[in-house]
């Protein structure tokens, strides 16, 4: 009787664990309740108010980034990642943040992190064209992906194991960690009433884009984004794209030209990225690597959703409070820039065999995401505005 007693409550004693489980999993979310529970099932203490906690080797990582220090959206995303990862952790992984220029320069926090002078970089891929052009194709091209075509690529059509590769060729793990969404076309000191009107005029557009400018006879210029405002206002530069009204407010753009060109065909859908150093990334283990993955998808999401909330208040305070003038690019234009933009990109694929295979899968999930797009969103836009408002 005492063994039958012994074994019921053993066996009820199993149950219970496996239904506080789901209750866990109900209550706190599967990200969550499932990093809690792979704590539960070995090397645990406790939190202050007694809930389990994860406890690892702790680790104290430097992210350097390509923003100004507490620049909406993109400075403020990079920071918000760093907090959640060490939330995610429980602290035992520590993220300091460094800005433009604290630790090292914008364009220069791929090498830092690629040689393990920091641990990680927030920043946008197509800074590191030098290094191979399909670095672009991960971040934005030229009549490219809109965000969400482009995390249907990386998440679900092969994209991410192509990055791999391209990224681990220089000893870094990458990942999506943020989306600026449809950029603008930029703001100019003239009417672009032509094709014609490119001719001469030096813009700062950094990527295949400023390809796309410079064979239309502009000259293209790259400038971090700390650096714009003083060569616009000083006349060195004639136009000027950064990322959206609300980036753009926040830069004063407006104080010094008044014409806002849109759409912005150079960044339909600007992935930024997070990149770690790659022996850090190895040495990790399975749960730390779950907590990075989550932290930069959660990242990914929010600023796409962040940037679209504060670009549609910012365009009504420029128009509204700042008196700009708000232009479209004539449809002969983009005719234009779509065809150049073509042989940019074809060209930028030849390079070299990895960089025709990243071009040749994204040139396919473009193309599924565009007839998809037809049916889907774009017909649903068109049947709204048919609305009266």
């Amino acid at each position: 009787m005492r063994k039958k007693a012994a074994s019921e409550a053993t066996e009820n004693k199993g149950k219970a664990t496996d239904l506080g489980r789901r209750a866990l999993l109900r209550g706190a979310g599967v990200a969550g309740a499932a990093a809690i529970i792979a704590a539960c099932d070995g090397g645990t203490t406790t939190t202050a108010d007694g809930a389990p906690a994860i406890v690892g080797k702790k680790r104290n990582l430097k992210m350097v980034t390509s923003w100004p220090k507490n620049f909406p959206g993109l400075g403020t995303g990079a920071d918000r990642l760093a907090k959640r990862i060490e939330a995610l952790s429980d602290g035992a992984i520590k993220v300091k943040l460094y800005a433009a220029g604290e630790l090292v320069g914008a364009l220069e926090c791929f090498d830092a992190v690629s040689q393990g002078k920091a641990d990680m970089y927030h920043a946008a891929e197509y800074y590191w064209q030098g290094k191979s052009p399909a670095f672009n194709f991960f971040a934005a091209v030229p009549m490219g992906m809109t965000a969400n075509e482009m995390n249907a690529w990386i998440q679900f059509g092969g994209g991410q194991e192509l990055w791999d590769e391209l990224s681990g060729g220089f000893n870094i793990k990458p990942f999506a960690a943020g989306n600026s969404s449809t950029q603008m076309g930029g703001w100019f000191n003239k009417d672009i009433n032509s094709i014609e009107d490119f001719q001469g005029l030096r813009i700062r557009m950094p990527g295949l884009g400023g390809e796309v400018m410079k064979r239309i006879g502009a000259t293209p210029v790259t400038k971090q984004g700390g650096e714009i405002f003083q060569a616009l206002s000083q006349g060195n530069i004639d136009a000027t794209e950064w990322v959206g009204p609300w980036n753009d407010l926040a830069f004063g753009f407006h104080t010094i030209v008044k014409k806002y060109y849109y759409p912005g065909i150079h960044e339909p859908g600007t992935t930024l990225s997070m990149g770690l150093n790659k022996e850090l990334w190895e040495d990790m283990s399975p749960r730390e690597q779950e907590i990075i993955r989550s932290a930069s998808m959660a990242e990914n999401d929010m600023m796409h959703a962040e940037f679209n909330a504060n670009n549609a208040r910012a365009l009504n305070t420029l128009i509204n409070d700042h008196g700009v003038e708000l232009k479209r690019f004539d449809d002969t234009i983009l005719k234009r820039l779509a065809e150049v933009s073509a042989e940019v990109i074809a060209d930028a694929a030849n390079t070299d065999e990895l960089s025709q295979k990243v071009f040749k899968s994204f040139s396919e999930s473009r193309t599924s995401g565009m007839q998809w797009g037809e049916i889907g969103e774009q017909a649903f836009v068109h049947a709204r505005g048919l609305l009266d408002t």
